[in-house]
């Protein structure tokens, strides 16, 4: 029985290995202004002062978008922004021995520029900081939070959240037919009854730019519902299968969070829904959907 079991996670971490490798590898530019706009109830922001919404803004929705036939403006972009932050030689993961040999705390920002040979007055240098302070401040009210710098790092902290002997099953954004060409922001429609996934905890983990593999993965305590919604574009023309989450309980975020001024609601009024870029995904329980 244990062998039994040691083996099937032993394969379970192979093939999830390889999707994540594949995720750091395939594009050397990383989805960052959406995930920074997933987190922005850490902190205040100033977004608001700007007349113009940035489009990657129009990720969130109500949880009464989440029907059949529904439409919504969502931003999905099939390739990430340029972040002009890594290279195909530092796009990887590290493993827990090499990421435990670097530091990864803004107090020793100027040595870790030195060791990727990055300017000071670059704007990777103020992205790789505002990373390491965004890792660096306390969590929010009923949040567990940890930045993962290697494979083994990130599993023991979903282990700890989700249990140690809980099979895992992990969810992502794709584009399945017709990944569309700018501008990302469209007119997205859900063509089939969006299929809730049993997930009484899950740990949701955002890319961050960085010189090498950085995500942002963090628990939330109350209630997160967790779906997976086919999208697509009017007549048969760009198919998403994405993963979204809706959040019940936003009293405890920033004011600011951007989501509020999207969706026109002030906290802990709606659940606020979300979908996650095709470079950040979710970790549930490896149960079965809720019909």
């Amino acid at each position: 029985m244990a062998s039994g079991f040691s083996s099937s996670w032993l394969i379970f971490i192979i093939i999830f290995f390889s999707f994540l490798v594949f995720l750091c590898a395939a594009d050397q530019d990383r989805v960052t202004s959406t995930s920074r706009k997933l987190l922005q109830h850490h902190h205040h922001n100033n977004d608001h002062e700007n007349n113009n919404m940035d489009p990657s803004q129009k990720i969130f929705f109500t949880i009464d978008n989440l029907k059949k036939g529904k439409s919504m403006e969502i931003y999905l972009s099939p390739k990430s922004p340029s972040s002009s932050l890594k290279s195909k030689s530092t796009t990887r993961l590290l493993s827990r021995e090499e990421a435990d040999s670097i530091p990864f705390t803004s107090s020793n920002l100027s040595s870790i520029l030195q060791l990727f040979s990055i300017s000071k007055e670059s704007p990777q240098a103020q992205a790789m900081n505002d990373t390491l302070k965004l890792c660096e401040l306390e969590p929010i009210h009923g949040e567990t939070k940890h930045c993962a710098t290697s494979f083994e790092s990130m599993l023991d902290f979903t282990r700890g959240i989700l249990g140690l002997d809980t099979k895992l099953r992990v969810l992502s954004t794709s584009f399945v037919e017709n990944p569309s060409t700018k501008p990302y922001l469209r007119n997205y429609t859900v063509v089939e009854d969006p299929r809730e996934i049993f997930a009484p905890k899950m740990v949701a983990c955002h890319s961050m730019p960085y010189p090498h593999a950085v995500f942002y993965c963090h628990s939330q305590e109350g209630e997160n519902r967790v779906f997976e919604i086919s999208l697509e574009v009017g007549g048969g023309g760009e198919r998403v299968e994405a993963v979204g989450v809706c959040h019940a309980d936003t009293s405890h975020w920033d004011r600011d969070h951007v989501s509020f001024r999207v969706l026109n609601i002030e906290p802990g009024t709606l659940p606020v829904c979300h979908v996650f870029p095709p470079d950040n995904f979710v970790w549930v329980p490896a149960y079965f959907e809720i019909n």
